[in-house]
């Protein structure tokens, strides 16, 4: 049987191997290259290959500016919060917007199907096509710029969707806001269980002299919330490790340094960002993770935190907000503690209780390494196989 022809089309896509970027889109693409013949279309980056076969899947990276290294709208990190760091980066949204259309003008006539992860700006120009598409909202991408024309090129997006996806609940409510009468399906990312787990513990990995380490992965943005989690650990007995970068980094650090000279003691330290290989051993080798998550100024929040299942299948008990799609993943003391956003209380609280409470965290630990197989690719990307088979019907 000859398999569909699938374009994939993304803004955050690892660059090269062991990329520090998120690399969800792959890893859902390798598990699906046995039913399509997948391409992946991506924004260029300094320094990434126009054009590669990276772990078995093609690649195209399509250049946007003239000047190829000042494409810097989308990596690292995402789109939005790239503008928000640098503010001339807006600049390059329309070169970005056109690049799209002419790559997709040239490419689709080769496809069979579309599948656009996130409708800003992949959806929106995907829409201006007669091809069948599966467009899928991942947070932010839903969630914010719901005004004036944005509001409406959404809306046409996901009206003219073959099938319309989202990682969580309450992105589906969003939608529907958007678009009444649209019906998502809610279909999680995935995480490859198998590249997770307690098999890569390293005794002491981050010299914590005895302490329990509480970890953070993530991006360093107002949505992320760890300006909150930095306050949690004015009264908890631990060492808070923070792996990732973004705009907010230098203000945390600040913050952090306060928190450590007036504890007389380092209780918190940064990692910057560490590749899938690297956080193996950070998820393995700390004994909390934190998912602190705000509702930023502008409505951006988190769709659907796959490091929470990382960390999760790793063994690591997790401390999260209620909100979003979190609490679609965590039961409140059964496979995690949940506390209400920018409630720094309750999150301290809660650390201190997993930290002091050594059944109470055997337990959820236990069933939240069972959980964590609920999202292992190997089922996630059977369900959206199956959508994208009908799309193509």
């Amino acid at each position: 049987m000859n398999k569909k022809k699938l374009l994939v089309t993304a803004s955050t896509f690892p660059r090269w191997e062991n990329d520090t970027e998120p690399r969800f889109i792959l890893d859902l693409c390798k598990y699906m290259k046995d039913m399509y013949d997948i391409t992946v279309l991506v924004p260029a980056a300094p320094g990434a290959k126009d054009r590669e076969i990276l772990e078995g899947i093609n690649i195209i990276r399509y250049h946007y500016f003239p000047i190829h290294k000042w494409e810097t709208l989308c990596y690292p990190g995402a789109i939005i919060p790239r503008i928000k760091e640098k503010k001339l980066r807006i600049f390059l949204v329309p070169f970005l917007f056109m690049a799209l259309w002419v790559q997709l003008y040239r490419l689709l006539p080769n496809y069979d199907v579309v599948h656009a992860h996130w409708v800003i700006p992949q959806g929106i120009i995907q829409s201006l096509f007669k091809k069948a598409y599966v467009v899928t909202g991942h947070g932010g991408d839903i969630a914010s710029l719901n005004q004036g024309l944005i509001r409406k090129l959404k809306k046409r997006c996901v009206n003219r969707a073959g099938c319309v996806t989202v990682v969580s609940g309450s992105l589906k409510d969003d939608i529907q806001k958007i678009a009444p009468g649209v019906e998502p399906e809610v279909v999680p990312m995935g995480v490859d269980i198998q590249k997770f787990g307690k098999q890569y513990y390293q005794s002491n990995y981050f010299n914590q002299n005895g302490k329990k380490v509480v970890l953070f992965v993530g991006r360093l943005a107002e949505k992320k919330g760890v300006t909150y989690l930095i306050d949690a650990m004015k009264n908890v007995d631990a060492l808070l490790v923070i792996v990732g970068d973004g705009p907010l980094r230098n203000e945390l650090e600040a913050q952090a340094a306060q928190v450590n000279e007036n504890s007389g003691e380092k209780k918190i330290q940064f990692l910057g960002r560490k590749n899938h290989i690297e956080l193996k051993a950070i998820y393995a080798s700390a004994d909390i993770f934190v998912v602190p998550s705000v509702r930023a100024k502008d409505g951006d929040m988190e769709g659907f935190p796959l490091v929470m299942v990382e960390a999760m299948a790793s063994g690591l008990p997790v401390v999260a907000s209620r909100l979003s799609g979190i609490p679609e993943a965590i039961q409140d003391r059964y496979n995690g503690l949940l506390c209400e956003e920018k409630n720094v209380q309750q999150l301290a609280d809660n650390i201190v209780m997993l930290l002091n409470d050594q059944n109470l965290y055997r337990t959820i630990q236990k069933n939240a390494m069972s959980t964590a197989k609920m999202y292992d690719y190997s089922y996630i990307a059977k369900k959206y196989s199956a959508i994208i088979q009908r799309c193509c019907q």
